[in-house]
């Protein structure tokens, strides 16, 4: 007898795969919209998160080894069935289930569903013959298979085969949580069972409920990726200082320069997003002056010490945590992106003093966002900005043997 949990949890999985590849959502608008998920408790709500998640990171794989198996692509209007066809694939290929369990459940989600239950039957017998010889073809895919065409093209062009398949390969894998403690991050490693990367990041091979963790409620610690917690990191004693944080959320940088000293101000165009900072802030009992603008826009009274632009960007170095963003870009996104990163360079440049700095930070993968960008500034603007030697650049494949880190590029500018 099947497990009503187990089931819901795999047609909630469904329907959220169904939202991010046949709706245009991102994975965390539909786990927050979604009601066959938010309607799950515990560890049928992680599972079927679990599922979604490695069904969007391994899609390019798994549409390859169903289209073997599928005579013809299945209409647009079979976009729940679909979904079900991909994360059972995806149970079976990427997560080791049990195979009953995931074709017989599969089935019983398409038959409770009625767009769907016209398929179950075509379903039931991909997914037997997907557990009988999809293995095989799975684990022969090249690296790049995972992923969208366009996207893994541009990597080998900026990357190189090689490093474009250690890429690859890198964002196969659930990557660990990382949290920034206020202080003490040896202390907080010993007590978490974790380890510490880089002197400031705990890293946590898995992280469940984050909110239930020793630490969270009583503000000791935030959740950011070692590599989204390095930028801070160039700047140095960061004490005293003005800093303009644009973009700021969702304030894992505004959080760890207030927390060194600087006088923040963490700018953002939306008031929805800025509300979560303002909720981290008070959890960790941590202060910065919160302004709801477009940065493009605003116009405070006074140059700043420090301007950071955590620009918007691709996010291409974020797949292992988001790999809906693979799924949702479009090669075209990133020349409009481009100008919009221009623009907050440009903008950024009025809003330092001379003396000041600007620092520069991405996470994408993408050489026209990160190198590209700063060098396009720097053309724009002789004699008002000029290099350091303090940048950085990370892939999902930097330092693997300790679990990775996201994809950033960070510069920091001097203004003269």
């Amino acid at each position: 007898m099947s497990n009503p949990g187990i089931t819901g949890a795999r047609r909630a999985a469904a329907v959220l795969v169904a939202e991010v590849l046949d709706h245009g959502r991102t994975l965390d608008d539909a786990l927050a919209g979604a009601k066959s998920f938010t309607a799950l408790e515990g560890r049928d709500r992680a599972f079927a998160r679990a599922i979604a998640s490695t069904t969007l990171r391994r899609l390019g794989g798994v549409d390859a080894v169903l289209q073997r198996f599928l005579q013809r692509p299945l209409p647009d209007s079979a976009a729940l069935a679909r979904a079900i066809l991909r994360t059972g694939a995806a149970q079976l290929l990427a997560m080791g289930s049990p195979p009953h369990a995931v074709v017989s459940e599969a089935v019983a989600v398409a038959h409770a569903a009625r767009n769907a239950a016209p398929y179950a039957g075509l379903i039931n017998a991909v997914l037997r013959r997907v557990d009988r010889e999809g293995r095989d073809i799975f684990t022969a895919l090249a690296p790049g298979a995972d992923l969208p065409d366009w996207l893994y093209a541009r990597w080998r062009a900026a990357y190189g085969d090689a490093d474009a398949a250690a890429i690859a390969r890198a964002l196969r894998a659930e990557p660990p949580l990382d949290i920034t403690p206020k202080s003490n991050p040896d202390g907080w490693a010993a007590r978490l069972g974790g380890r510490v990367i880089d002197g400031r990041t705990v890293r946590l091979d898995s992280g469940g409920d984050v909110a239930a963790l020793p630490g969270f409620a009583e503000g000791a610690w935030w959740v950011q990726d070692a590599a989204a917690s390095a930028p801070v990191g160039l700047l140095g004693d960061v004490s005293g200082l003005t800093v303009a944080d644009l973009c700021a959320a969702p304030g894992g940088k505004t959080l760890q320069l207030a927390n060194a000293g600087a006088h923040v101000t963490a700018v953002d165009i939306s008031g929805a997003r800025l509300v979560r900072v303002r909720e981290n802030l008070a959890r960790t009992a941590l202060h910065a002056d919160l302004v709801e603008a477009d940065a493009l826009d605003w116009a405070p009274e006074t140059p700043f010490d420090v301007v950071l632009v955590d620009a918007p960007c691709s996010a291409t170095g974020t797949l292992r945590r988001h790999p809906d963003v693979a799924w949702l870009r479009r090669p075209t996104d990133i020349a409009a992106l481009t100008g919009t990163q221009a623009a907050l360079l440009d903008r950024a440049v009025a809003l330092t003093r001379p003396g000041g700095r600007i620092l520069y930070v991405v996470c994408s993968l993408e050489p026209e966002e990160g190198p590209g960008a700063v060098d396009a500034a720097l053309a724009r603007h002789p004699g008002a900005i000029a290099p350091t030697n303090a940048v950085l650049h990370t892939t999902p494949a930097s330092r693997p043997d300790e679990g990775g880190m996201d994809g950033f590029y960070v510069r920091v500018l001097t203004r003269l």
